[in-house]
């Protein structure tokens, strides 16, 4: 059998972010993610993503496959792609929402273009809002690597619940 490896990570109380998440208006807390005032979400350190550009209708975020992120096939897991597309598709919505406001997602469709291996090397993840709707708002996201190839792209129907 072969030597185990081992990885391990740090996080914040989810509590904060939440907080800051839901006392600012979404761009305004997202870029204090940006600059280190507000900790990143857990699931962030656990997949190694890192937000890198915020705007209000679109954001960055950038992560880099390993081998801990495989499958049994010995290519990334689905999973990770659709994390890091779910996650720049989600704070695109929260970059244009007020304070706040409370959401779900009602609907996630990913494709996978290209298998992503530990030899793909640093992604990034561009998500957009495609249309701002009050109640229903429509988003997307394209996963990249390096070279700028397309290894994934995603849609999401987020539901507006109101306000907290």
């Amino acid at each position: 059998m072969a030597e185990q490896r081992s990885r391990t990570f740090s996080w914040s109380d989810p509590g904060e972010t939440l907080a800051g998440i839901t006392a600012l208006p979404g761009l305004e807390a997202l870029e204090r993610m940006l600059a280190g005032e507000l900790p990143h979400p857990p699931i962030s350190h656990l997949m190694g993503m890192r937000l890198a550009e915020v705007a209000r209708g679109r954001v960055v975020w950038e992560a880099v496959p390993g081998e801990e992120h495989y499958n049994p096939i010995g290519t990334v897991h689905a999973g990770f792609a659709t994390t890091i597309l779910d996650s720049a598709m989600g704070t695109a919505f929260i970059s244009t929402a007020e304070a706040g406001t409370r959401w779900t997602t009602l609907e996630l469709k990913a494709n996978f273009t290209r298998a992503i291996t530990a030899e793909t090397g640093p992604v990034r993840c561009t998500g957009t809002v495609v249309h701002p709707g009050r109640k229903v708002v429509t988003t997307e996201a394209r996963l990249e690597d390096g070279a700028n190839r397309l290894v994934a792209h995603a849609t999401s129907t987020i539901l507006v619940l109101g306000k907290a």
